[in-house]
């Protein structure tokens, strides 16, 4: 239960950092939100793993750091967290929030974004904070979250930037439920950072096979 309690609470904040920052337009948002991953993920790494994604949790199991009777709890307590959030900024800002690719992006597009970045979210993850070349290193929560940083430059204005299915779904559904937005481009969030994910455990095991 610890460990569901921890993903619920670091992605609660995490989602609650990209809403906050979306909503109001603030500067450098992708500085907090990689900020707010790499505390979050030092907060609870030592508890859960401090994955706050259901794509790096998928990663985590391919790769054999999660056990697969934890995937389906793990990514629940995520997606709570995400939705908690969502709500949570409405009653802050008084306006609703859900991640959408821009305007004039393709679908090739959003989708190649959200698959890439995800993809090194998640080997950067298993490298940094799986991989036993590192253990007990002090620089996984960094290195995790400028990824996430560099990821959200870069992508954010083509794809939204999720680069997580429960950043990419909680707020989203929220924003439904609360009469405003669309549902019909959060399967970009779901397939690109699943796929992603799933590469990069396979490219970690090769990497460690070398």
């Amino acid at each position: 239960m610890r460990a569901y309690l921890t993903e619920f609470i670091g992605t609660f904040f995490l989602v609650l950092t990209v809403g906050l920052t979306s909503v109001t337009g603030t500067a450098y948002a992708p500085i907090a939100i990689g900020s707010a991953l790499m505390i979050m993920v030092y907060m609870g790494g030592h508890v859960s793993g401090g994955h706050y994604n259901p794509a790096v949790s998928l990663a985590c199991c391919i790769r054999g750091a999660l056990p697969w009777k934890e995937f389906v709890p793990y990514v629940v307590s995520q997606l709570l967290g995400a939705l908690a959030a969502g709500f949570v900024v409405y009653v802050i800002t008084g306006m609703p929030f859900g991640p959408a690719p821009a305007v004039d992006a393709s679908t090739t597009a959003s989708l190649l974004v959200e698959v890439l970045f995800t993809f090194a979210l998640a080997l950067v993850v298993l490298n940094t904070a799986t991989a036993s070349k590192t253990a007990g290193n002090s620089y996984f929560g960094l290195a995790i979250g400028f990824t996430v940083m560099v990821g959200a430059f870069a992508g954010g204005g083509i794809s939204g930037g999720a680069f997580n299915p429960a950043v990419g779904l909680g707020p989203n559904i929220s924003q439904v439920m609360l009469g405003a937005g669309s549902l019909g481009h959060t399967w970009l969030y779901v397939v690109g950072p699943f796929l992603g994910a799933a590469v990069a455990a396979v490219v970690f095991k090769a990497q460690q096979s070398t």
